[in-house]
């Protein structure tokens, strides 16, 4: 048996051992297993069911890294990406006012055409055509976003009629935020391994002692159903049918391409598995999460990507598919806490949204500041995401703004002709939003 997953992950020739994948596995699953909790928070405020978003997370979750594991054979982790699924809960559901059932219509045919595109190798030229610049600002605004949501959600900033937003009540609740905010500062500083996923222990526990957060009955308990969400997207594909949706179709599949592509590179430049500046076995791992994101719509969870917390994993040693597939089947074991989920509270989650805000936001120092046709529709895009609280109207901003920069900079030679295309595109996107 040894021998067996030894010479099927090929984990000699990496100059590893099983030991040493299993750790890793354990390690990534630690960094990363906040997603439990947060995705149903998250999607729970759209309307949809948390028990039912809790199984789907782990299923889609541990379906992405064993497949990961098994057919790309990368130590890479994944789970329905954060931001994204910010898109879809408070820009797609709420702001637009768009069901949840057609939302989760828009990411299974988004999914469709991620596994049609990565099948006939049309993802790397789609991706390609957007300027690297404008992916650094579209990670850094969907940060920015998502550290706003969480000190909206966390109670440290509150609604204000003359100002918009304003300073919260450092009251009640909101000294779980602080107390876990900070804490999860200090464990990152540290380096602790998991140390979003302590944070949260931590605050709970913080919050239960101080009367916050009620104890819950039990930790353990049966699997929740996901019959309130289980593939219901199929029978929504027909709501697909206005220009609005499609944008938001055509969003999901943009922003999952930066998040996905960026995570993959940035993992594999750190585990040394690139070739020539290629990645080994791409096609794989693009199948592998475009499946995952697939089969997580059908189960009633939003985008499932690449998760840049699998570098926790590789620090320690990963370097085989095995230890995705640890992480996998970890997903499947944390299937059965559902019961902490009353526990984990929005003041609870609010803290690792900060958090990994704060690190999408580093994309920033990757700009070009200096040329102001750059600087420009950057900024848009990454001021428009938390201003407008939708992703897709700062991808709208900067998307537009560009092609404009750069022709009155005398540069429109260099812009690629799916960004002319965008321009019309948003251009009429905002116009129905004004016109609706």
């Amino acid at each position: 048996m040894k021998n067996s997953i030894t010479s099927f992950f090929g984990i000699d020739k990496l100059n590893s051992t099983i030991k040493r994948e299993v750790l890793a596995g354990f390690t990534t699953f630690i960094s990363m297993a906040y997603i439990l909790f947060v995705n149903p928070s998250i999607l729970g405020d759209a309307g949809m069911d948390k028990g039912a978003v809790f199984t789907a997370t782990a299923l889609a979750s541990a379906l992405g890294c064993v497949l990961m594991g098994v057919l790309a054979k990368y130590p890479i982790a994944t789970a329905p990406s954060l931001g994204i699924n910010a898109f879809f809960a408070y820009s797609v559901c709420i702001g637009m006012k768009v069901p949840w059932q057609t939302a989760l219509a828009g990411v299974f045919i988004a999914a469709l055409l991620f596994i049609l595109i990565t099948v006939f190798k049309l993802r790397e030229k789609i991706i390609d055509s957007i300027p690297a610049d404008l992916k650094y600002a579209i990670s850094s605004g969907i940060g920015l976003f998502i550290a706003f949501i969480g000190l909206q959600g966390g109670g440290i900033v509150g609604a204000d009629k003359s100002t918009l937003v304003t300073l919260g009540s450092l009251s009640g609740t909101t000294w779980v935020t602080i107390f876990g905010l900070l804490v999860t500062v200090i464990l990152m500083v540290l380096n602790v391994p998991g140390a979003i996923f302590v944070g949260m222990l931590l605050s709970s526990i913080f919050g239960i002692a101080t009367g916050f957060i009620p104890m819950p009955h039990s930790f353990v308990a049966g699997i929740p159903s996901m019959s309130p969400t289980f593939l219901v997207a199929i029978k929504h594909v027909g709501d697909i049918n206005s220009l609005q949706l499609v944008v938001v179709v055509l969003t999901f599949l943009l922003v999952t391409f930066f998040d996905t592509a960026g995570t993959l590179v940035g993992l594999a430049q750190q585990g040394g598995f690139m070739k020539n500046n290629k990645m080994p076995r791409v096609g794989k791992a693009l199948i592998s999460d475009s499946t995952a994101m697939l089969a997580g719509s059908l189960f009633g969870t939003s985008p499932v990507g690449a998760y840049v917390e699998s570098s926790a994993g590789i620090a320690v040693g990963g370097r085989s598919g095995l230890t995705a597939v640890v992480t996998g089947l970890l997903f499947i074991v944390g299937m059965f806490f559902s019961p902490l989920l009353g526990v984990v509270t929005s003041q609870v989650t609010a803290p690792a949204l900060i958090i990994v805000g704060v690190l999408m936001a580093q994309n920033m120092a990757k700009i070009d500041w200096q040329h102001l046709e750059i600087a420009i529709p950057a900024f848009l895009i990454i001021a428009g995401m938390p201003m407008t609280y939708s992703i897709a109207d700062g991808l709208a901003l900067g998307f537009i703004a560009y092609p404009i920069t750069m022709i009155a900079a005398k540069r429109g030679k260099e812009v690629p002709a799916l960004m002319y295309a965008m321009f019309f595109v948003f251009l009429v996107f905002l116009w129905i939003l004004n016109v609706e």
